[in-house]
Protein backbone atom coordinates (compact mmCIF):
# COMPACT_ATOMS: atom_id res chain seq x y z
CA UNK A 1 0.00 0.00 0.00
CA UNK A 2 2.56 2.37 1.01
CA UNK A 3 4.48 1.74 -2.00
CA UNK A 4 1.84 2.39 -4.07
CA UNK A 5 1.22 5.54 -2.56
CA UNK A 6 5.38 6.37 -2.69
CA UNK A 7 5.09 5.87 -6.61
CA UNK A 8 1.15 7.70 -7.43
CA UNK A 9 3.53 10.36 -5.23
CA UNK A 10 6.65 10.08 -7.11
CA UNK A 11 5.07 10.08 -10.87
CA UNK A 12 2.81 14.06 -9.74
CA UNK A 13 6.67 14.99 -8.87
CA UNK A 14 7.58 14.16 -12.78
CA UNK A 15 4.42 15.34 -13.87
CA UNK A 16 4.92 19.45 -14.73
CA UNK A 17 2.35 21.88 -13.21
CA UNK A 18 0.82 22.64 -16.64
CA UNK A 19 -0.12 19.04 -17.25
CA UNK A 20 -1.66 18.82 -13.47
CA UNK A 21 -3.46 22.17 -14.02
CA UNK A 22 -4.46 21.18 -17.65
CA UNK A 23 -5.75 17.19 -16.50
CA UNK A 24 -7.44 18.79 -13.55
CA UNK A 25 -10.00 20.70 -15.79
CA UNK A 26 -10.28 17.62 -17.67
CA UNK A 27 -11.36 15.72 -14.75
CA UNK A 28 -13.74 18.45 -13.71
CA UNK A 29 -15.61 18.41 -17.26
CA UNK A 30 -15.78 14.58 -17.48
CA UNK A 31 -16.96 14.71 -13.75
CA UNK A 32 -19.49 17.10 -15.04
CA UNK A 33 -20.69 15.53 -17.91
CA UNK A 34 -21.36 12.69 -16.01
CA UNK A 35 -23.71 13.87 -13.16
CA UNK A 36 -25.36 16.08 -16.36
CA UNK A 37 -26.34 12.82 -18.07
CA UNK A 38 -28.12 11.66 -15.47
CA UNK A 39 -31.86 11.65 -15.27
CA UNK A 40 -32.20 13.71 -12.33
CA UNK A 41 -30.07 16.97 -14.27
CA UNK A 42 -33.20 17.04 -16.73
CA UNK A 43 -36.56 18.88 -16.76
CA UNK A 44 -38.13 15.94 -18.31
CA UNK A 45 -36.11 13.49 -16.10
CA UNK A 46 -34.92 11.40 -19.07
CA UNK A 47 -31.19 11.37 -19.38
CA UNK A 48 -29.10 13.70 -21.61
CA UNK A 49 -27.07 12.34 -24.71
CA UNK A 50 -22.91 12.00 -23.26
CA UNK A 51 -22.39 14.95 -26.24
CA UNK A 52 -24.76 17.76 -25.14
CA UNK A 53 -23.56 16.85 -21.62
CA UNK A 54 -19.97 16.97 -22.23
CA UNK A 55 -20.56 20.16 -24.45
CA UNK A 56 -22.17 22.17 -21.66
CA UNK A 57 -19.66 20.62 -19.00
CA UNK A 58 -16.86 22.02 -21.14
CA UNK A 59 -18.64 25.40 -21.53
CA UNK A 60 -19.38 25.85 -18.08
CA UNK A 61 -16.06 24.55 -16.61
CA UNK A 62 -14.25 26.72 -19.21
CA UNK A 63 -16.84 29.68 -18.10
CA UNK A 64 -17.72 30.39 -21.88
CA UNK A 65 -21.34 29.99 -22.41
CA UNK A 66 -21.92 28.43 -25.84
CA UNK A 67 -25.10 25.88 -25.46
CA UNK A 68 -26.82 23.47 -27.50
CA UNK A 69 -29.34 23.71 -24.54
CA UNK A 70 -31.69 26.16 -23.03
CA UNK A 71 -30.18 26.18 -19.51
CA UNK A 72 -33.48 27.05 -18.36
CA UNK A 73 -35.46 24.34 -20.10
CA UNK A 74 -33.71 21.88 -20.45
CA UNK A 75 -31.69 21.43 -17.25
CA UNK A 76 -33.71 20.90 -14.08
CA UNK A 77 -33.14 22.70 -10.30
CA UNK A 78 -30.09 19.96 -9.89
CA UNK A 79 -28.66 20.27 -13.37
CA UNK A 80 -28.73 24.20 -13.21
CA UNK A 81 -26.50 24.25 -9.40
CA UNK A 82 -24.26 21.21 -11.44
CA UNK A 83 -23.68 24.20 -14.11
CA UNK A 84 -23.42 26.97 -11.24
CA UNK A 85 -20.76 24.85 -9.25
CA UNK A 86 -19.07 24.17 -12.95
CA UNK A 87 -18.51 27.82 -13.68
CA UNK A 88 -17.59 28.49 -9.65
CA UNK A 89 -15.06 26.40 -10.02
CA UNK A 90 -13.96 27.14 -13.53
CA UNK A 91 -14.07 30.93 -12.98
CA UNK A 92 -11.39 30.89 -9.77
CA UNK A 93 -9.49 28.24 -11.04
CA UNK A 94 -9.64 24.63 -9.44
CA UNK A 95 -6.37 24.67 -7.90
CA UNK A 96 -8.00 27.60 -5.45
CA UNK A 97 -10.87 25.43 -4.68
CA UNK A 98 -8.19 22.54 -3.70
CA UNK A 99 -6.01 24.68 -1.94
CA UNK A 100 -8.90 26.17 0.25
CA UNK A 101 -10.26 22.64 1.42
CA UNK A 102 -6.53 21.57 2.06
CA UNK A 103 -6.75 24.92 4.16
CA UNK A 104 -9.80 23.71 6.09
CA UNK A 105 -8.07 20.94 7.18
CA UNK A 106 -5.17 22.61 8.90
CA UNK A 107 -2.53 20.57 6.80
CA UNK A 108 0.55 21.73 5.23
CA UNK A 109 0.83 23.44 2.06
CA UNK A 110 3.80 22.06 0.17
CA UNK A 111 5.62 23.32 -2.77
CA UNK A 112 4.29 21.64 -5.23
CA UNK A 113 0.99 22.58 -4.61
CA UNK A 114 2.00 26.38 -3.97
CA UNK A 115 3.81 25.58 -7.55
CA UNK A 116 0.36 24.21 -9.15
CA UNK A 117 -1.46 27.31 -7.46
CA UNK A 118 0.81 30.05 -8.76
CA UNK A 119 0.76 28.73 -12.59
CA UNK A 120 -3.02 27.87 -12.19
CA UNK A 121 -4.18 31.72 -11.43
CA UNK A 122 -0.59 33.17 -12.92
CA UNK A 123 0.77 33.93 -9.79
CA UNK A 124 3.84 36.85 -10.46
CA UNK A 125 5.39 34.90 -7.64
CA UNK A 126 5.63 31.81 -4.60
CA UNK A 127 5.61 33.53 -2.11
CA UNK A 128 2.21 34.81 0.28
CA UNK A 129 0.70 31.94 -2.78
CA UNK A 130 -1.89 30.84 0.46
CA UNK A 131 -2.82 34.14 1.69
CA UNK A 132 -3.28 35.39 -2.11
CA UNK A 133 -5.42 32.03 -2.16
CA UNK A 134 -7.33 33.22 0.89
CA UNK A 135 -7.60 36.85 -1.00
CA UNK A 136 -9.54 35.45 -4.11
CA UNK A 137 -12.29 33.68 -2.22
CA UNK A 138 -13.38 36.14 0.29
CA UNK A 139 -12.70 38.50 -2.73
CA UNK A 140 -14.98 36.35 -4.95
CA UNK A 141 -17.68 35.79 -2.38
CA UNK A 142 -18.04 39.01 -1.44
CA UNK A 143 -18.55 40.67 -4.81
CA UNK A 144 -20.82 37.90 -6.04
CA UNK A 145 -22.79 38.27 -2.91
CA UNK A 146 -23.38 42.24 -3.25
CA UNK A 147 -23.81 41.72 -7.09
CA UNK A 148 -27.10 38.65 -6.07
CA UNK A 149 -27.79 41.89 -3.24
CA UNK A 150 -28.32 44.16 -5.85
CA UNK A 151 -29.98 41.93 -8.78
CA UNK A 152 -32.66 40.60 -6.07
CA UNK A 153 -34.19 43.66 -6.92
CA UNK A 154 -34.68 43.43 -9.76
CA UNK A 155 -35.69 39.60 -9.86
CA UNK A 156 -37.47 39.03 -6.86
CA UNK A 157 -40.81 41.19 -7.68
CA UNK A 158 -40.71 39.18 -10.49
CA UNK A 159 -40.47 35.90 -9.78
CA UNK A 160 -41.08 35.59 -6.02
CA UNK A 161 -38.66 35.26 -3.13
CA UNK A 162 -37.28 32.00 -3.61
CA UNK A 163 -36.72 31.74 -7.31
CA UNK A 164 -35.64 35.40 -7.49
CA UNK A 165 -33.14 34.97 -4.87
CA UNK A 166 -32.05 31.80 -6.85
CA UNK A 167 -31.81 33.59 -10.47
CA UNK A 168 -29.96 36.59 -8.41
CA UNK A 169 -27.59 34.16 -7.50
CA UNK A 170 -26.79 32.44 -10.40
CA UNK A 171 -26.73 35.63 -12.61
CA UNK A 172 -24.19 37.21 -10.04
CA UNK A 173 -21.77 34.24 -10.38
CA UNK A 174 -22.32 34.51 -13.96
CA UNK A 175 -21.34 37.44 -14.44
CA UNK A 176 -18.46 37.68 -12.20
CA UNK A 177 -16.82 34.23 -13.64
CA UNK A 178 -17.71 35.71 -17.13
CA UNK A 179 -19.44 32.67 -18.02
CA UNK A 180 -22.39 33.84 -19.88
CA UNK A 181 -24.94 31.36 -18.94
CA UNK A 182 -28.00 32.59 -18.05
CA UNK A 183 -31.41 31.45 -17.43
CA UNK A 184 -33.72 33.65 -19.10
CA UNK A 185 -35.19 31.94 -21.94
CA UNK A 186 -38.61 31.09 -19.90
CA UNK A 187 -40.79 32.72 -22.56
CA UNK A 188 -37.82 32.38 -25.57
CA UNK A 189 -35.17 30.18 -25.71
CA UNK A 190 -31.86 31.52 -26.36
CA UNK A 191 -32.77 35.40 -25.44
CA UNK A 192 -30.14 35.87 -22.98
CA UNK A 193 -31.02 39.70 -21.49
CA UNK A 194 -32.55 41.37 -25.08
CA UNK A 195 -35.50 41.63 -23.02
CA UNK A 196 -33.41 43.87 -20.56
CA UNK A 197 -31.91 46.42 -23.24
CA UNK A 198 -33.30 49.11 -21.91
CA UNK A 199 -32.89 48.77 -18.57
CA UNK A 200 -30.10 50.41 -16.92
CA UNK A 201 -29.98 48.84 -13.58
CA UNK A 202 -29.60 45.76 -14.49
CA UNK A 203 -27.69 46.49 -17.40
CA UNK A 204 -25.03 48.43 -15.18
CA UNK A 205 -24.93 45.41 -12.16
CA UNK A 206 -24.02 43.09 -14.67
CA UNK A 207 -21.34 45.10 -16.28
CA UNK A 208 -19.94 45.73 -13.25
CA UNK A 209 -19.48 42.53 -12.45
CA UNK A 210 -17.71 41.48 -15.21
CA UNK A 211 -15.53 44.45 -15.15
CA UNK A 212 -14.45 43.39 -11.75
CA UNK A 213 -14.43 39.31 -12.39
CA UNK A 214 -12.51 39.96 -15.32
CA UNK A 215 -9.70 42.71 -14.34
CA UNK A 216 -8.03 40.06 -12.49
CA UNK A 217 -7.23 38.95 -8.78
CA UNK A 218 -3.83 40.42 -8.73
CA UNK A 219 -5.35 43.77 -10.10
CA UNK A 220 -7.68 43.87 -7.01
CA UNK A 221 -5.27 43.23 -4.67
CA UNK A 222 -2.61 45.87 -5.95
CA UNK A 223 -5.89 48.64 -5.88
CA UNK A 224 -6.17 47.81 -2.75
CA UNK A 225 -2.51 48.14 -1.75
CA UNK A 226 -2.44 51.06 -3.56
CA UNK A 227 -4.80 52.72 -2.04
CA UNK A 228 -6.34 53.69 -5.34
CA UNK A 229 -3.62 55.82 -6.72
CA UNK A 230 -2.38 55.60 -9.65
CA UNK A 231 1.33 56.40 -9.46
CA UNK A 232 1.91 53.62 -6.49
CA UNK A 233 0.47 50.99 -8.84
CA UNK A 234 2.31 48.25 -10.50
CA UNK A 235 3.35 48.06 -14.31
CA UNK A 236 0.90 45.37 -15.05
CA UNK A 237 -2.11 47.06 -12.86
CA UNK A 238 -1.43 50.22 -14.60
CA UNK A 239 -1.61 48.27 -18.09
CA UNK A 240 -4.86 46.84 -17.26
CA UNK A 241 -6.61 49.54 -16.18
CA UNK A 242 -5.69 51.84 -18.57
CA UNK A 243 -6.21 49.51 -21.44
CA UNK A 244 -9.56 48.22 -20.08
CA UNK A 245 -11.14 51.73 -20.22
CA UNK A 246 -9.76 52.00 -23.64
CA UNK A 247 -10.89 49.06 -24.68
CA UNK A 248 -15.11 49.97 -22.91
CA UNK A 249 -14.83 53.16 -24.29
CA UNK A 250 -13.41 52.72 -28.03
CA UNK A 251 -15.63 49.30 -27.87
CA UNK A 252 -18.97 51.36 -26.95
CA UNK A 253 -18.35 53.97 -29.52
CA UNK A 254 -17.30 51.59 -32.43
CA UNK A 255 -20.09 49.61 -31.95
CA UNK A 256 -22.33 52.81 -31.72
CA UNK A 257 -20.93 54.65 -35.03
CA UNK A 258 -20.86 51.03 -36.90
CA UNK A 259 -24.62 49.40 -35.92
CA UNK A 260 -26.77 53.57 -36.33
CA UNK A 261 -28.63 52.81 -38.82
CA UNK A 262 -28.99 48.84 -38.75
CA UNK A 263 -31.75 46.74 -38.83
CA UNK A 264 -30.91 45.88 -34.95
CA UNK A 265 -30.44 49.09 -33.44
CA UNK A 266 -33.47 51.03 -35.49
CA UNK A 267 -35.78 48.95 -33.08
CA UNK A 268 -33.93 50.90 -29.97
CA UNK A 269 -34.61 54.44 -28.95
CA UNK A 270 -31.20 56.21 -28.33
CA UNK A 271 -30.93 55.97 -24.82
CA UNK A 272 -31.01 51.93 -25.45
CA UNK A 273 -28.75 51.74 -27.96
CA UNK A 274 -26.30 53.59 -26.40
CA UNK A 275 -26.71 50.96 -23.37
CA UNK A 276 -26.75 48.15 -25.38
CA UNK A 277 -23.51 49.42 -27.07
CA UNK A 278 -21.41 49.67 -23.69
CA UNK A 279 -23.25 46.15 -22.45
CA UNK A 280 -21.51 44.49 -26.00
CA UNK A 281 -18.32 46.29 -25.16
CA UNK A 282 -17.91 45.00 -21.98
CA UNK A 283 -19.55 42.07 -22.04
CA UNK A 284 -17.69 40.75 -25.74
CA UNK A 285 -14.37 40.72 -23.92
CA UNK A 286 -15.67 37.18 -22.16
CA UNK A 287 -18.67 37.60 -20.51
CA UNK A 288 -20.86 36.21 -23.25
CA UNK A 289 -24.59 37.66 -22.40
CA UNK A 290 -25.97 40.13 -25.07
CA UNK A 291 -28.97 42.61 -25.01
CA UNK A 292 -29.15 42.12 -28.71
CA UNK A 293 -29.19 39.83 -31.70
CA UNK A 294 -26.09 39.37 -32.56
CA UNK A 295 -26.72 37.41 -35.61
CA UNK A 296 -28.78 40.47 -36.51
CA UNK A 297 -25.96 43.01 -36.43
CA UNK A 298 -23.68 44.41 -39.22
CA UNK A 299 -21.14 42.32 -40.15
CA UNK A 300 -18.52 45.71 -39.43
CA UNK A 301 -20.54 45.24 -35.97
CA UNK A 302 -19.40 41.42 -36.05
CA UNK A 303 -15.94 42.05 -36.37
CA UNK A 304 -15.40 44.21 -34.14
CA UNK A 305 -16.96 41.73 -31.41
CA UNK A 306 -14.64 39.44 -32.88
CA UNK A 307 -11.93 41.56 -32.09
CA UNK A 308 -12.80 42.32 -28.65
CA UNK A 309 -13.45 38.82 -27.85
CA UNK A 310 -9.58 37.60 -29.20
CA UNK A 311 -8.35 40.50 -26.98
CA UNK A 312 -10.60 39.51 -23.87
CA UNK A 313 -9.77 40.14 -20.09
CA UNK A 314 -6.85 40.44 -17.90
CA UNK A 315 -4.34 37.53 -16.87
CA UNK A 316 -5.66 35.90 -13.12
CA UNK A 317 -8.91 36.72 -13.69
CA UNK A 318 -12.24 34.74 -14.57
CA UNK A 319 -12.02 36.08 -18.29
CA UNK A 320 -10.41 34.47 -21.58
CA UNK A 321 -9.02 35.63 -24.54
CA UNK A 322 -4.91 36.52 -25.73
CA UNK A 323 -5.13 39.25 -22.80
CA UNK A 324 -4.80 42.76 -22.23
CA UNK A 325 -1.42 42.80 -21.12
CA UNK A 326 -0.65 40.59 -24.59
CA UNK A 327 -2.37 42.99 -26.50
CA UNK A 328 -0.50 45.77 -25.05
CA UNK A 329 2.62 44.16 -25.23
CA UNK A 330 1.97 43.67 -29.29
CA UNK A 331 1.08 47.16 -29.48
CA UNK A 332 3.93 48.44 -27.61
CA UNK A 333 6.55 46.59 -29.45
CA UNK A 334 5.47 48.39 -32.77
CA UNK A 335 5.53 51.92 -31.02
CA UNK A 336 9.00 51.13 -29.98
CA UNK A 337 10.38 49.53 -33.55
CA UNK A 338 8.86 53.19 -34.95
CA UNK A 339 10.73 55.04 -32.43
CA UNK A 340 13.88 52.92 -32.95
CA UNK A 341 14.20 52.00 -29.55
CA UNK A 342 16.03 49.02 -28.17
CA UNK A 343 13.37 47.98 -25.07
CA UNK A 344 9.91 48.34 -24.52
CA UNK A 345 9.13 51.46 -22.53
CA UNK A 346 5.73 52.91 -20.85
CA UNK A 347 4.66 54.51 -17.97
CA UNK A 348 7.94 54.93 -17.06
CA UNK A 349 9.04 51.39 -16.96
CA UNK A 350 11.00 49.19 -19.49
CA UNK A 351 10.07 45.83 -19.49
CA UNK A 352 12.03 42.60 -19.58
CA UNK A 353 13.63 41.10 -22.78
CA UNK A 354 11.78 38.28 -24.59
CA UNK A 355 8.11 39.42 -23.59
CA UNK A 356 7.13 40.43 -27.06
CA UNK A 357 8.18 36.90 -27.97
CA UNK A 358 5.97 35.47 -25.64
CA UNK A 359 3.36 37.60 -26.64
CA UNK A 360 3.64 36.45 -30.33
CA UNK A 361 3.73 33.09 -29.21
CA UNK A 362 0.57 33.46 -27.51
CA UNK A 363 -0.98 35.41 -30.43
CA UNK A 364 0.18 33.03 -32.95
CA UNK A 365 -1.30 30.01 -31.72
CA UNK A 366 -4.93 31.47 -31.27
CA UNK A 367 -4.80 32.74 -34.69
CA UNK A 368 -3.58 29.62 -36.21
CA UNK A 369 -6.16 27.55 -33.93
CA UNK A 370 -9.08 29.85 -34.64
CA UNK A 371 -8.14 30.19 -38.31
CA UNK A 372 -7.79 26.51 -38.60
CA UNK A 373 -11.24 25.51 -36.79
CA UNK A 374 -13.33 28.09 -38.60
CA UNK A 375 -12.24 27.15 -41.81
CA UNK A 376 -12.77 23.28 -40.99
CA UNK A 377 -16.31 24.23 -39.53
CA UNK A 378 -17.28 26.60 -42.41
CA UNK A 379 -16.20 23.56 -45.10
CA UNK A 380 -17.96 20.59 -43.27
CA UNK A 381 -21.45 22.84 -42.04
CA UNK A 382 -21.36 24.66 -45.07
CA UNK A 383 -21.55 28.00 -43.35
CA UNK A 384 -20.52 31.75 -44.04
CA UNK A 385 -16.85 31.59 -42.94
CA UNK A 386 -17.53 34.95 -40.51
CA UNK A 387 -19.83 32.86 -38.88
CA UNK A 388 -17.53 30.16 -38.19
CA UNK A 389 -14.94 32.55 -37.14
CA UNK A 390 -17.15 33.63 -34.64
CA UNK A 391 -17.82 31.27 -32.73
CA UNK A 392 -14.64 29.74 -32.96
CA UNK A 393 -13.16 33.26 -31.28
CA UNK A 394 -15.92 32.98 -28.75
CA UNK A 395 -14.80 29.76 -28.01
CA UNK A 396 -11.44 30.21 -27.24
CA UNK A 397 -11.50 33.24 -25.83
CA UNK A 398 -14.05 31.89 -23.98
CA UNK A 399 -16.59 34.12 -24.68
CA UNK A 400 -19.68 32.14 -25.48
CA UNK A 401 -21.77 35.31 -27.91
CA UNK A 402 -22.96 33.13 -30.93
CA UNK A 403 -24.12 34.70 -34.03
CA UNK A 404 -27.14 31.73 -33.59
CA UNK A 405 -25.03 28.37 -35.06
CA UNK A 406 -24.49 26.82 -32.19
CA UNK A 407 -27.53 24.57 -31.88
CA UNK A 408 -26.99 23.70 -35.98
CA UNK A 409 -23.55 21.99 -35.60
CA UNK A 410 -22.67 18.60 -35.84
CA UNK A 411 -20.60 16.43 -33.26
CA UNK A 412 -17.33 17.15 -35.16
CA UNK A 413 -18.00 21.08 -34.92
CA UNK A 414 -18.83 20.71 -31.47
CA UNK A 415 -16.19 18.89 -30.43
CA UNK A 416 -13.63 21.04 -31.89
CA UNK A 417 -15.38 23.66 -30.45
CA UNK A 418 -14.66 22.07 -27.03
CA UNK A 419 -10.88 21.65 -27.22
CA UNK A 420 -10.85 25.33 -28.16
CA UNK A 421 -12.73 26.23 -24.78
CA UNK A 422 -10.45 23.95 -23.12
CA UNK A 423 -7.37 25.33 -24.88
CA UNK A 424 -8.56 29.38 -23.96
CA UNK A 425 -9.01 28.41 -20.34
CA UNK A 426 -6.02 26.57 -19.64
CA UNK A 427 -3.82 29.30 -21.32
CA UNK A 428 -2.44 28.57 -25.39
CA UNK A 429 1.30 28.52 -23.24
CA UNK A 430 -0.10 25.93 -20.61
CA UNK A 431 -1.32 23.57 -23.38
CA UNK A 432 2.00 24.01 -25.54
CA UNK A 433 4.27 23.77 -22.25
CA UNK A 434 2.07 20.43 -21.33
CA UNK A 435 2.88 18.77 -24.04
CA UNK A 436 6.87 19.78 -24.56
CA UNK A 437 9.67 17.68 -23.36
CA UNK A 438 11.78 19.95 -23.01
CA UNK A 439 12.19 21.49 -19.27
CA UNK A 440 14.99 24.15 -19.93
CA UNK A 441 15.58 26.36 -22.50
CA UNK A 442 18.37 25.08 -25.39
CA UNK A 443 21.06 27.86 -26.25
CA UNK A 444 21.50 27.25 -30.19
CA UNK A 445 25.12 26.97 -31.16
CA UNK A 446 24.46 27.72 -34.79
CA UNK A 447 25.69 29.82 -36.99
CA UNK A 448 23.91 33.19 -37.35
CA UNK A 449 22.09 34.81 -40.42
CA UNK A 450 20.61 37.57 -41.25
CA UNK A 451 16.90 37.68 -42.97
CA UNK A 452 14.82 40.51 -44.49
CA UNK A 453 11.59 41.79 -42.68
CA UNK A 454 9.01 43.75 -44.28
Amino acid sequence: MFQIKDKLMKHLVEISPMKIILYGYCFIILLGAILLCMPFASQDGKATDFLTAFFTATSATCVTGLVVVNTYTHWSTVGQVIILCLIQIGGIGFMTVCIAAITLTKKKIGFMSRSLMQNSIAAPQLGGIVRMTKFVLYGTLLVEGIGAFLLSFFYCPIYGLAKGIWYSIFHSISAFCNAGFDLMGTQKEFVSFTSQVGNVYVNAILMLLIIVGGLGFFVWHDLIDAKLRFSRMHLHTKLVIFLSSILIVGGTFLLFISESGGAEFQKLTLLEQITASAFQSVSSRTAGFNTVDIGSLTETGQFLIICLMLIGGSPGSTAGGIKTTTFAVLALSVLTTFWHKKSIEVFGRRMEDGITRLASCVFMIYLFMVCSVAMIISKIEGMPLLDTLFESVSAIATVGLTTGITTSLGNVSLVLLAILMITGRAGSLTMLLAFSSRKNPVVSTLPLEKIQIG
